[in-house]
């Protein structure tokens, strides 16, 4: 919300606040009526019950007091946001997002603001207006306007909302998001266009230009395995499955998931160790891996290149040594240094594999036989 408004965008006003004490000064402050929201990175925090009006102060410190410590989605609610609880008769989303299809901005909007997009464009994508950007010229204010009245019929408003779509595409480029999106986009009784919830997504590669937006991260919205993972330069995406997967390469690795479920397995998480690792890299991950109850063994899908498959088996002996890992784990290493590898393995109770679906068919196999 504080990038929206540098930009111009007409944001509700806010507070973010962390004890009930600063919630009920915060809704004391803005009149009493105000609206009391969790602040964690998850989607689903109304549905959570950590979204709630407040008709006064004394309610809003009551909210707050119940949010604050809640789990929503393995997160836990340390700071809450206390904003303006904003009148309207019509709801609207806007949204721009990276399209990898067209290797393009996509500017999109809706009539059907305030409940989840991704439901919008499953149920009734037909109330999805895009707009491909050529991001030479940006968006102009014809095709903002173009848009606009796809989704307001009236003029006076239609150019309100015409004009945020304008000052989001600048906040989404001078910001280099992958993702700006405004939902609800409101209407009020007057005939005011409001932005009254938002949320980017930044491209983390260009945080080296934004050091205002880089400060601004925040531990408490991360779980320890997510936080870990940055630390240690991994790529890290828990999922729900149960085969933990060790893998050297974004594009091995999802190679690697879809092996998975063709061979009727779940995998448990992304884990890109990346180009070049050390062992104190393995080590991590295995660790960061098996934080996960849910995993029943372990694929680790190794091509040597820049990483060498020595550095990866002395990772892998030392956690091992260190560490009390009590699922199965099925190790491919081909590659640089792979003869290397296999002798520092052999002595350790590994199951081992030739080839990526000789590895991914023993992992899905023991992850079912440990159920």
């Amino acid at each position: 919300m504080k990038i929206f408004s540098q930009y111009g965008l007409p944001t509700a006003g806010f507070d973010v606040v962390s004890t009930p004490e600063e919630a009920r000064y915060a809704a004391e402050k803005r009149g009493g009526r105000v609206v009391v929201k969790a602040q964690v990175h998850v989607g689903g925090r109304g549905k959570a019950g950590g979204v709630k009006l407040a008709h006064d102060e004394d309610e809003a410190f009551r909210h707050a007091d119940a949010i604050l410590g809640m789990d929503i989605k393995g997160l836990t609610v340390e700071k809450l946001v206390v904003a303006e609880a904003v009148e309207f008769e019509r709801e609207y989303y806007v949204g721009i997002v990276v399209d990898r299809a067209s290797k393009r901005p996509v500017v999109m909007v809706s009539g059907e603001g305030g409940v989840d997009i991704e439901d919008v464009a499953r149920v009734s994508p037909e109330k999805i207006h895009k707009l491909t950007i050529d991001p030479r010229g940006g968006v102009t204010a014809d095709e903002a306007m173009v848009l606009a009245g796809n989704i307001e019929p009236r003029p006076e408003i239609a150019l309100q909302v015409a004009d945020v779509i304008l000052k989001l595409y600048d906040a989404f480029v001078g910001s280099d998001a992958s993702l700006a999106e405004i939902n609800p986009l409101v209407v009020t009784s007057d005939g005011v266009v409001r932005a009254i919830d938002s949320k980017m997504n930044i491209d983390d590669n260009a945080l080296f230009r934004h050091e205002k937006i880089a400060a601004l991260r925040d531990p408490s919205g991360e779980t320890d395995e997510d936080r870990r993972a940055r630390e240690m330069g991994l790529s890290f995406i828990k999922l729900d499955g149960n085969v933990g997967c060790l893998v050297n390469g974004a594009g091995l690795a999802m190679t690697t998931m879809d092996v998975i479920k063709i061979y009727g397995g779940e995998p448990a998480n992304f884990l890109d160790i990346g180009g070049s690792s050390s062992s104190d890299k393995v080590l991590a991950a295995l660790e960061i891996i098996t934080s996960d109850p849910k995993v029943k063994s372990i694929l680790i899908n190794i091509f040597g290149g820049i990483t060498r498959c020595d550095d990866v088996a002395r990772g892998l002996i030392r956690a091992l040594e260190s560490t009390s890992i009590d699922v199965p784990i099925v190790a491919r290493l081909t590659g640089t240094n792979e003869e290397e590898a296999r002798k520092l393995l052999a002595e350790h109770d590994l199951v081992t594999a030739e080839t990526m679906d000789e590895a991914v068919e023993k992992a899905v196999a023991l992850a079912r036989g440990a159920e």
